[in-house]
């Protein structure tokens, strides 16, 4: 875990349990933590996009849905509602510390049409050379099925890819990963770190159980083997840890790593 302090091109990706109450409103406390990490780390000389879940969650809260919409046009809705509050927020809470952010919403046929996906690049690497923190989000507005990424644990490692960026950070619900479902297996045991395909594949991975993301485990090794491809990493910590991402630029063995490239300690 020590090799993590040196990586220096960082994509965060944060779910919506942690940036909410169970209500589905934001929890201001948990965002504002985040950002000031964030905010430590990019001051540091870092480079970081942010990949943040939360807008059909913030909708919720706003609409007064007790549970996720099902029907798309209640997504639609609570998205669009919802994104404008997100982004509020991290406007807010990231100019307390001088740095300034933008949005970016992106639909699956964004990277994957070549023209459309070297337009987002070049906007990404015109943000990053400006040292404006980009804030990127799936399009759930106008995403259907036929043009969705589906969940934020894809897009982010598909973000770090196109972005060309070292690292990708999940902040999630859970340690890491463990042997077994540790809710349901108290012999449970973290990985500290996985290296391979092979070991990755040997792993059995459950499904979301949150009221208010679509993610689960399997959604973070699919985001794992999408980096594989490119020889790139991945580290999974809860995001509730305190000071969790200045522990791990500390050094502090956390979380779950996945090491697919050859970055050394520098």
């Amino acid at each position: 875990m020590d090799t993590i302090k040196t990586y220096q091109k960082i994509v965060i990706k944060i779910g919506s349990s942690s940036l909410t109450h169970d209500s589905g409103l934001i929890d201001l406390w948990k965002m504002e933590q985040l950002v000031k990490q964030i905010a430590n780390l990019y001051n540091s000389g870092r480079d970081i996009i942010i990949v943040s879940s939360g807008a059909i969650a913030a909708g919720m809260g706003k609409l007064k849905f007790a549970n996720r919409p099902l029907e798309i046009s209640e997504k639609q809705a609570a998205a669009a509602i919802g994104q404008s509050v997100l982004m509020h927020m991290y406007d807010k809470f990231f100019s307390e510390f001088g740095l300034t952010v933008a949005q970016i919403l992106l639909t699956k046929d964004d990277m994957a049409s070549d023209k459309r996906r070297s337009h987002c690049i070049h906007a990404l690497d015109r943000l990053i050379e400006h040292r404006i923190i980009p804030i990127v989000n799936e399009n759930d507005v106008v995403a259907v099925d036929e043009i969705k990424v589906g969940d934020n644990d894809t897009l982010s490692a598909e973000v770090c890819v196109m972005a060309d960026f070292d690292l990708l950070v999940i902040l999630s619900d859970i340690d890491g990963v463990y042997t077994k479902d540790p809710n349901r297996h108290p012999d449970a045991r973290l990985i500290p770190s996985i290296g391979s395909l092979q070991a990755l594949n040997e792993i059995t991975a459950s499904d979301t159980s949150s009221t208010v993301g679509t993610g689960g485990m399997i959604t973070k090794f699919n985001a794992a083997k999408i980096l594989h491809t490119f020889n790139k990493d991945m580290l999974i910590v809860n995001a509730s840890t305190k000071n969790i991402l200045n522990q791990c630029f500390d050094g502090v063995a956390t979380g779950t790593v996945f090491k697919f490239s050859s970055h050394k300690e520098g």
